[in-house]
């Protein structure tokens, strides 16, 4: 990599990410009361609506790349040293190795002080209700009615059959959140073209999540989503491609 980095672009992913099956993102619980929920979802702190922390999807996208990509070790000890809990990530150069040549590392970022790859490319902002969601969750809060579901699940004794019931809030199905996803395109020797070709890697995350799940207890059927009526534009407001889905998109980048 040469000695100085520019920016050369910015490229912004806007799109529509709809509730397939009901999501749980869990949040906290601030005050204990009597018949009160234990499990939450996470809510904004001032208006009590839903939302999806950007964070949530980064990760989820991160965690499917790797494991697409051949990244993950589950054997319970790697080189003489316990494993991570949830599998060790070999990335060309070791985990977080900010090597060149690893795309993991390139756009989400490296451990602090390893290699020179500079700010990860990749950032996913916190997603809000669409207008016409926010207004007509406003509304059923207005009318006393809840905005979101809970689902009982069970554990049963396989003895006794006894059954311990747990409620969980979801978001409900159809629910629609506005997606946004910017990814820096730097300079680094090559006019920018060695982030621009990585960015079919961003395009194939959102695609693995839409694929699996989102949030928690996806194996029990939650967290199904899909991401639809896509628009990228470059650090000008520029179009570079459009789709109605992920697929589209993917084709019109490439």
């Amino acid at each position: 990599m040469t000695a100085k980095m520019q920016l050369k672009d910015y490229l912004t992913l806007r799109g529509t990410l709809r509730c397939v099956t009901g999501l749980r993102i869990g949040g906290s619980t601030e005050t204990i009361e009597i018949g009160g929920l234990d499990n939450p979802i996470i809510k904004h702190p001032l208006t009590g609506l839903p939302y999806v922390p950007g964070s949530s999807l980064k990760g989820k996208m991160r965690a499917l790349l790797e494991l697409r990509l051949g990244m993950i070790d589950p054997r319970p000890e790697v080189n003489g040293r316990r494993n991570r809990a949830y599998g060790e990530v070999h990335h060309p150069g070791g985990y977080g190795c900010g090597g060149d040549d690893c795309p993991i590392c390139r756009i989400f970022g490296s451990n602090a002080g390893e290699g020179e790859l500079g700010p990860g490319r990749l950032i996913v902002r916190d997603a809000y209700l669409t207008d016409e969601w926010r207004e007509k969750v406003e509304e059923r809060l207005l009318e006393g009615e809840p905005a979101t579901e809970i689902k009982y699940e069970n554990t049963i004794n396989r003895i006794t059959a006894m059954a311990n019931p747990r409620p969980m809030e979801r978001v409900p199905a159809g629910v629609e959140f506005s997606l946004e996803i910017g990814y820096r395109v730097f300079d680094t020797g090559k006019g920018g073209n060695v982030d621009r070709d990585l960015y079919q890697h961003v395009l194939q995350g959102l695609q693995l999540v839409q694929a699996d799940t989102l949030g928690s207890s996806g194996s029990r059927g939650y967290g199904r989503v899909a991401i639809e009526d896509l628009t990228l534009t470059d650090l000008e407001g520029n179009v570079l491609a459009e789709a109605e889905t992920l697929e589209g998109l993917r084709e019109a980048w490439a």
